[in-house]
């Protein structure tokens, strides 16, 4: 029996890896561990950890990675700290990382340090910022490549990675996205306490690189939600630095009757609350991943998202608020231009776990080999 060790440090990764783990977790080749951390066990964004033990899953180890100071060099210091003493107590065969978080980046770094092998979900895309620096890094420490598109195998290859180490399963989230198993609207407005008939959402979230500016990108931000119409379900940042400005900037929202503003949300009830909104505005994944999928008409702010909306249909808008003032004023009559979406069909849990079933993954080279472009 393999040991599988997953790694999750916000709600935005695991949303990703739950069809994945929960796939492997009752499969009798498989032993199931989760390694959560970093924003999952903050309060004031939510304490997610409490989703992730609703699922039951059978072997679940909690670790506060967070100091004092909150810088990212300190959390991943202490991040690689905690993880390690953990695969010395369990030992794992492969240990499973996703996308371009500092949690990441010490599940990589602990693996290729202790001979474990180290798979990478959605290795080989553009994230901008410096979470470019740290997907790309933790691409290079990882001995399996689980893709979500033919572009992402193509820049691992242009890295040197080995061919027979990628796998393109798709975006595990379309998993979700499309099952029969999402709640219906009126349940989750309900739950929510949301009573708006028609509503958009807030997703928007500080960029590193611009910490500076963020607590004036903030203000305009807010700013031109107040001069606008609409409703709105705004859902809180994730925890990088600059996150304080934005969160500081929504308490000016939290008694306005056009806004709901959350710390969290659960993944199924977002999904549902996309699905069915008027359209998203900020700049969160959320709106070149899912958001597509869906039809829905996408807003993105700023530079965040820099260079990954190559099959979207997005509206691209600066931080000034007068821009952000116009495009709301017209976005009502935008009509969605229905592009190709190229993360996968919704089988990436199936198509992980055929990886996994053949023996072959299990005799990729521990000792990594550069492949010449």
């Amino acid at each position: 029996m393999k040991k599988i060790l997953f790694l999750t440090g916000t709600r935005a990764d695991f949303g990703k890896i739950k069809s994945l783990i929960s796939i492997l977790d009752t499969h009798p080749d498989f032993e199931v561990f989760v390694f959560v951390t970093g924003m999952h066990l903050l309060k004031e964004y939510g304490y997610t950890v409490l989703e992730i033990e609703r699922c039951n899953f059978k072997n679940i180890h909690i670790f506060e990675n967070h100091t004092h100071e909150t810088t990212m060099d300190l959390t991943l210091a202490k991040t690689i700290e905690g993880l390690s003493a953990y695969c010395k107590e369990i030992n794992p065969d492969l240990i499973i990382v996703h996308g371009d978080r500092v949690e990441t980046l010490a599940g990589a770094i602990v693996g290729s340090l202790n001979n474990i092998l180290v798979a990478h979900i959605e290795g080989g895309e553009l994230s901008g910022t410096v979470d470019e620096l740290i997907r790309h890094s933790v691409s290079k420490l990882s001995h399996i490549h689980f893709v979500s598109n033919e572009d992402a195998a193509k820049r691992l290859l242009q890295m040197g990675e080995m061919e027979t180490s990628i796998f393109n399963i798709g975006s595990p989230d379309i998993d979700i996205m499309f099952s029969d198993t999402l709640p219906n609207l009126a349940v989750v407005k309900d739950y929510y306490e949301i009573n708006f008939d028609d509503f958009a959402i807030v997703m928007f979230h500080p960029v590193t690189t611009e910490s500076t500016e963020m607590q004036h990108y903030a203000k305009d931000f807010v700013d031109s939600l107040l001069q606008d119409t609409h409703k709105y379900v705004v859902i809180y940042p994730n925890n990088d630095l600059g996150s304080s400005c934005i969160i500081k900037e929504y308490q000016r929202l939290q008694s306005n009757p056009r806004f709901r503003v959350f710390p969290s949300l659960r993944f199924e009830y977002f999904l549902t609350l996309l699905k069915n909104s008027q359209f998203i505005i900020g700049n969160s994944s959320a709106g070149i991943r899912e958001a597509p999928y869906y039809g829905v008409p996408i807003i993105n702010i700023g530079t965040r998202q820099q260079n990954r909306a190559v099959h979207a249909d997005i509206i691209n808008v600066d931080y000034h608020q007068e821009s952000i003032i116009d495009v709301l004023t017209d976005i009502d009559t935008h009509q969605v231009h229905r592009t190709d979406t190229d993360y996968g069909n919704g089988n990436s849990a199936q198509l992980f776990l055929y990886s996994l079933e053949k023996s072959d993954i299990w005799k990729l080279n521990h000792q990594k080999q550069f492949k010449d472009f």
